[in-house]
């Protein structure tokens, strides 16, 4: 069934090509249905009616399944949403250590609450949940881009900069933050050749990392893998206490080869005849 939805035809083209882009990822076609809603977030700002109808004929879907998995997840937003999504996380750790101070000075400061954006279009303010930065309480998030140890007024002057279209800089990840649209196709899976700017891990997040290879700990083998004396592990080379990080190195996600489902399914194939 083909619905109707409200893209031009330049749009629909190039939104099909992209697409199928992106069911390639997979091995059955509905499993693209995440990263194409974050496409049609990129397209509109937000997922949209014809979003939903564009995503159901792609993927020979029901707009009512398309829509149950988009009004599943809070990440992807079902009316127009700002330019810069600005989270607060209120969880524990980051509540007690001055989380709702900033929560309530940034809805005060805004004039919106949870989810509502600002008349300039600019911010849209949410109360997030954890964002496994514990180590870097409280943190805030502009565009899922991490600003650690705030406080109320370093919040405040974020936003300010935000509004003003001044290129704001997180603690870590990327050079700077871009806009929600932007991060969508990200999200989507479309490089934006930023991968490895900045710093991914800083010295508070590595430090068990680097504790093992002081004392030479590694994890057991799988029972399943194949039988290895243990060695012991190299000298740390990771940024030590309190010295400051640099950008790129281990674990960088720009260094990941990249894989498609026939890798998977070669190594599944591989595993499981070494079982047999």
């Amino acid at each position: 069934m083909t619905h109707d939805n409200g893209f031009d035809a330049e749009q629909v083209t190039r939104l099909r090509a992209e697409a199928r882009e992106i069911v390639a990822r997979y091995p059955q076609p509905r499993s693209a249905l995440l990263p194409l809603l974050h496409l049609m977030q990129a397209e509109d700002g937000y997922v949209s009616p014809t979003g939903i109808a564009f995503c159901a004929d792609e993927l020979g879907l029901t707009t009512a399944e398309v829509s149950a998995v988009a009004t599943f997840y809070t990440q992807y937003k079902r009316h127009p949403n700002g330019e810069y999504t600005v989270g607060v996380c209120t969880n524990t750790l980051c509540a007690v250590m001055g989380g709702d101070a900033i929560w309530d000075g940034l809805s005060e400061h805004l004039g919106v609450g949870h989810d509502e954006t600002t008349d300039d279009g600019k911010v849209t303010l949410e109360r997030i949940e954890c964002n496994a930065a514990c180590d870097y309480a409280p943190v805030v998030m502009v565009n899922w881009e991490f600003f650690d140890n705030q406080t109320p007024d370093s919040a405040r002057a974020t936003v300010d900069q935000l509004r003003a279209g001044e290129p704001v800089a997180p603690t870590r990840g990327a050079d700077s933050v871009c806009t929600f649209k932007q991060m969508s196709r990200v999200l989507a899976g479309f490089s934006d050749g930023r991968a490895d700017e900045g710093i991914g891990a800083g010295v508070a997040t590595q430090r068990g990392t680097v504790l093992a290879k002081e004392r030479g700990w590694a994890a057991p083998a799988f029972p399943a893998d194949d039988a290895a004396p243990v060695t012991t592990a190299p000298a740390a080379t990771a940024t030590a206490a309190g010295a400051t990080p640099v950008t790129g190195g281990e674990q960088s996600s720009a260094e990941r080869p990249v894989t498609t489902p026939a890798d998977a399914s070669a190594t599944t194939q591989t595993s499981t005849s070494k079982e047999s």
